[in-house]
């Protein structure tokens, strides 16, 4: 796979970083989990409350609504890094909750005043009506003494909603909402699913942030979303993602954009060492971060210096670059459109790297305020947003390889199961893909992958007769360096699928075989 760029911790707001960098020692998990997660998070909060204007005199407006996804396979540590990442969130939710339970109930006891007095009330119209007085002032007088307001609950975290019921939250918190899914297959599959085509137009006007939108329906009428603002939180497996990725890179269903707008989209490398720490979590660093979220939940655009356009019907106060962010913001926007106008970028990762024109501002506005920033966004933010557009970048170009090369990533997985003894010689396809393991969790995948490998004298197919009916196995070439054979002692390794620590060397076994991580001889599978 193509390398990635490892995380540096000071791409963070400042007072995030300690409280990542502990949460990814404690899990011993990569903190590329924690800081996405923080900061699709921070970006919830702060939602359609403020919004950034990147160009200097132009009225595009950006709000900082973000999708993210960790990429892991099992046993990664991603559903202990997200979780812990999200606390500031959920406290905030848990406050809110409180909040309302207190405000239903002392609205309950109103309203059972309220039923003693209407009762009052009817037994005056009646006697009104005896004494052919004014009943119809007192039934009016009546009607308008029953008006109740409705408590609405702040709401910060769905895990689990249909559209319709997420489109009437919205309306009560139009500010937005996060939708964490642990396992983000799921939602990503239920949106490709036969009758889900005005689902899925929600999802994708609701990336945007700062439009609107309008559900027609029989049994529940119309309902009008006028805050369509949803940001997206999950993990995800690298094989089902490359199962899913092949559909958006063939032009499928799913190449609407979709999964483009998933802008913090992270694969990080497994790490290699693993170091058991047990200490007592960090409570001023993480204090600081619960901090900044409950500030920004009481964000005041004008507090901060934000400007208000009374020709926009969104009504979204917005914050500029300062002189100097916004040079370096239009250098790097000259740089950025020719590439992807070039033709030279598959166009996949085209679509994805064009959603960079509003992650970039909108990791500064949000650096900016977790930062304490007011008024204009300076070159220091911008300078961190753009960093992580490089960081992001890389990993981008990782997850989109294995879909566009699928067979090389499976000859690779094949190859090192093969190396590890975990596939012995004489194997056929459903041996291998009953298993489940990434890259190699069906038939298509295993036979594209020992295609490749017999072409690199790796493996050699073998007619054989199944059940009355010829089948084909594949012989391993016992030439292959580093080989385990029934008789190799097992190796130790600290991995959760058995795998080895220290990937095996695959080179080649003689002038005419080849390396399954590398077929063309090149550096690196791109």
């Amino acid at each position: 796979m193509p390398p990635v760029d490892s995380f540096d911790p000071n791409l963070l707001p400042e007072r995030f970083r300690a409280w990542a960098v502990d949460i990814a020692e404690r899990t011993q998990c990569p903190i590329d989990y924690v800081a996405v997660s923080m900061m699709v998070a921070l970006s919830s909060v702060v939602g359609r409350s403020l919004g950034i204007r990147p160009k200097r005199l132009d009225n595009w407006t950006v709000v900082p609504n973000l999708w993210g996804a960790v990429i892991g396979r099992p046993g990664m540590m991603k559903t202990p890094a997200l979780q812990e990442a999200l606390k500031p969130l959920r406290q905030l939710d848990l406050e809110a909750k409180r909040d309302y339970d207190q405000l239903a109930n002392e609205i309950a006891a109103m309203e059972e005043v309220a039923k003693a007095k209407q009762k009052h009330k009817q037994e005056k119209i009646r006697n009104a009506v005896k004494n052919d007085e004014d009943a119809l002032r007192l039934a009016m007088e009546s009607i308008d003494d029953e008006d109740q307001t409705e408590p609405t609950r702040r709401r910060f975290i769905i895990n689990d909603s249909s559209v319709e019921k997420l489109g009437e939250i919205l309306n009560e918190n139009p500010r937005g909402v996060l939708v964490y899914r642990d396992e983000l297959i799921g939602l990503l599959k239920s949106l490709d699913k036969e009758g889900q085509e005005s689902a899925r137009s929600f999802y994708l006007e609701a990336w945007n942030g700062s439009g609107s939108f309008i559900y027609d329906r029989i049994g529940r009428g119309t309902i009008d979303i006028e805050a369509a603002i949803v940001s997206i939180l999950g993990g995800i497996q690298p094989g089902p993602l490359q199962h899913y990725l092949r559909a958006v890179v063939k032009g499928g269903a799913g190449d609407d954009g979709l999964m483009q707008r998933f802008q913090l989209l992270v694969w990080p490398d497994t790490p290699s060492a693993w170091v058991n720490v047990d200490r007592t979590p960090d409570s001023e660093a993480r204090r600081a971060v619960f901090d900044v979220f409950a500030g920004l939940d009481r964000l005041d655009a004008d507090i901060v210096g934000a400007d208000h356009d009374p020709m926009e019907a969104d009504g979204i106060p917005f914050l500029r670059f300062d002189d100097e962010a916004q040079q370096i913001f239009d250098e790097w926007r000259e740089e950025l459109e020719p590439r992807l106008r070039s033709g030279d970028i598959p166009a996949v990762l085209e679509c994805h790297l064009s959603k960079f024109r509003s992650l970039v501002p909108s990791q500064a506005l949000l650096c900016h305020l977790a930062d304490g920033g007011r008024g204009p966004i300076g070159a220091a933010h911008l300078l961190k947003a753009l960093a992580w557009a490089d960081y992001l970048e890389s990993h981008a170009h990782r997850v989109y390889a294995s879909a566009m090369n699928p067979d090389v990533v499976a000859a690779r997985a094949l190859g090192k199961r093969i190396l590890s003894g975990s596939v012995q010689d004489g194997f056929g396809l459903r041996s291998v893909y009953r298993n489940g393991w990434a890259s190699l969790a069906s038939a298509e995948d295993v036979k594209d992958a020992a295609r490749m490998l017999v072409e690199l004298d790796w493996l050699r197919e073998e007619r054989v007769q199944t059940d009355g009916r010829p089948g084909v196995i594949y012989r391993i070439n016992p030439r292959i360096p580093g080989l385990k054979t029934p008789d190799t002692p097992p190796e130790v390794t600290d991995r959760t699928d058995g795998t080895p620590t220290i990937t095996p060397s695959v080179g080649s076994v003689s002038s005419d075989q080849g390396d399954p991580a590398n077929p063309d001889g090149d550096e690196e599978v791109a």
